[in-house]
């Protein structure tokens, strides 16, 4: 006997919730909101509609269902199984934040907050989860194959992200390595530099297109569904040690970027959790490329 599908909501603290963890109280949130110009009000309405979102996403999935909730800081620990139906409540961002742990189970995103919120990745209304959350189990059911970036490093070590991977020192250092984008046998350049940056179609509305807008880089961005990515290495120090050569370019699948740690300690994270890094020591070697996992996004 299959097991019924499960409806997973992910959702993140409310920054209403976060101020009341800190001062205790309503009033002494209120208090020191007030002191520095801000009003409780609206971070309280605020708090009332992701409430009321998440109640009404809960109370659309189907009766037969089993149901389950994670919040953000706990997702690094909870294991989604392959048939949930994963359900996005909040901003666009905490899809990102999701899409790493997955492995191509459909994903629904809820905008909590619309006009608040960009909508790329959270498209919908809680009011449309009812019939979502159907059409996310029917065989061929829509939905958006979004490029994922992974790294691989020597010792099995693996990470996804939807927007972008980033590899450099944990502080304000210097990133040392060396940098190829052949086989293993091919040519590398040592560089010292604040680190590199992959990004997909998806992070080409975030940090890679900063990076992209500050070279005017003559590489074309890619789509969301490309499977594609680009690459740029921030601030690279020529010295006679170190090279700049090899700043940027693109990936097409298939094709890796190749990097070999030269100093004590490097870490890589995707979309800005880096809380859940990977972290490499002299003599290691990541390779960066799309995976083979996408994130499946319904329309």
């Amino acid at each position: 006997m299959s097991l019924a599908p499960r409806a997973v909501l992910v959702h993140r603290t409310t920054e209403y919730e976060e101020l009341l963890t800190r001062h205790g109280t309503h009033g002494q949130a209120a208090f020191f909101l007030s002191s520095r110009g801000r009003s409780i009000d609206e971070v309280a309405r605020r708090h009332e509609r992701t409430r009321q979102a998440l109640a009404d996403v809960a109370a659309a999935v189907p009766l037969q269902w089993r149901h389950s909730r994670v919040e953000r800081a706990d997702l690094d620990r909870f294991l989604f199984a392959p048939e949930d139906v994963v359900v996005v409540v909040g901003q666009d961002g905490l899809v990102a934040n999701a899409a790493k742990y997955l492995s191509g189970q459909p994903v629904v995103g809820i905008d909590t907050d619309p006009g608040r919120n960009p909508g790329v990745l959270v498209r919908h209304r809680p009011a449309d989860a009812a019939a979502l959350l159907r059409a996310a189990v029917t065989p061929g059911a829509r939905a958006d194959e979004l490029t994922m970036v992974e790294a691989v490093a020597d010792d099995t070590q693996r990470l996804l992200a939807l927007n972008e991977i980033y590899l450099g020192p944990a502080g304000h250092q210097t990133a040392r390595y060396r940098l190829g984008t052949g086989p293993a046998d091919s040519p590398a350049e040592s560089q010292a530099s604040s680190g590199v940056l992959v990004g997909t179609g998806t992070g080409a509305t975030g940090w890679l297109r900063s990076l992209w807008q500050e070279r005017h880089s003559p590489l074309a961005l890619p789509a969301p569904t490309d499977p594609r990515l680009l690459w740029f290495v921030r601030e690279a120090w020529p010295s006679p040690a170190t090279g700049t050569s090899l700043v940027s370019g693109e990936l097409g699948r298939g094709q890796g970027l190749r990097l070999t740690v030269e100093s004590d300690r490097l870490v890589v994270f995707g979309d800005g959790m880096e809380a859940d890094a990977l972290e490499l020591t002299w003599g290691q070697t990541v390779r960066l490329g799309v995976s083979a996992t996408s994130l499946r996004l319904a329309v």
